[in-house]
């Protein structure tokens, strides 16, 4: 009960806000990665969907749009901000969609309950409120079931968290996850969209085509800085404290307090290319 408690507890200050993004399209923020809602008669559609204390607020949110059921739930991936509140939305009727991998590790629970009932392998399309919501699997990137989720008829992409914006990423290299495999996921973005589509990225703002360039290319940079001092023989604790490697892009003072740090980054794309 006390860690029930706790936990709730955590929670209690966090307010979700709704920000429209184009046509019937809006970005959910609050705590855990960014939700995606589609809205209209066909229902909602819905992308993500934080931690559980938080279901009932998201809800209330949700409904301040749209006074429809919510049909479809799409996990991005499955670490506990995106899926969280699957139980508490499944409970109230939404089919929950992942690739075959989040089933497969939110199953590793033997208790685990609101797992994905729909499940695929590469690529889904739905077609709802007057989109075509294309789907498409990303192998090995920030995790082993990542999935890109593109509104075509909107031009708004969902990345889960192959893109984390204006931060380093957290690439579960323990999971499925890799520094080529990222870097793979973000070039396979950028070719589905153009100058005008708008981004969700799984944590940081609304973004544009220019931010998940710029995110690109510091990946590509970082993963060539690290594998050239590699080759130079440099070892895993010199590399994770050599902040030149990194702060082109974001200084180890400026990220000192993120998820992800300058050295956690550095250490990471080491031990990934050493899996290699």
């Amino acid at each position: 009960f006390s860690l029930i408690a706790c936990a709730q507890g955590r929670f209690d200050g966090v307010e979700i806000t709704v920000e429209p993004i184009r046509d019937n399209v809006y970005m959910l923020t609050g705590a855990g990665g960014n939700i995606g809602i589609s809205t209209g008669e066909d229902g909602v559609f819905m992308i993500d969907d934080q931690f559980a204390p938080l279901s009932e607020k998201i809800k209330k949110a949700i409904q301040t749009v749209s006074d429809q059921p919510i049909k479809f739930l799409v996990n991005t991936h499955f670490h506990g901000d995106h899926t969280g509140g699957n139980t508490n939305f499944a409970n109230t009727g939404a089919m929950i969609v992942a690739h075959d991998n989040v089933r497969k590790r939110l199953s590793e629970n033997k208790d685990a309950t609101g797992l994905p009932v729909i499940t695929f392998s590469e690529d889904a399309t739905f077609y709802m409120n007057g989109n075509d919501i294309f789907i498409t699997h990303v192998h090995h990137a920030h995790t082993d079931g990542d999935a890109l989720v593109y509104f075509a008829q909107s031009n708004i992409l969902h990345t889960g968290d192959t893109f984390f914006n204006g931060r380093f990423p957290f690439i579960d290299i323990n999971r499925g996850g890799s520094i080529d495999g990222d870097i793979a996921a973000a070039k396979k973005g950028l070719m589905l969209i153009n100058d005008a589509t708008k981004i969700i990225p799984g944590h940081g703002k609304l973004a544009t085509k220019a931010d998940y360039q710029k995110y690109y290319d510091m990946l590509v940079e970082i993963r060539k800085n690290v594998k050239q001092a590699m080759d130079q023989g440099k070892t895993e604790a010199e590399i994770t404290n050599l902040e030149s490697l990194t702060n082109a892009f974001l200084t180890d003072k400026a990220t000192a307090k993120d998820f992800i740090s300058g050295p956690k980054i550095r250490a990471t794309v080491y031990k990934s290319l050493q899996n290699q």
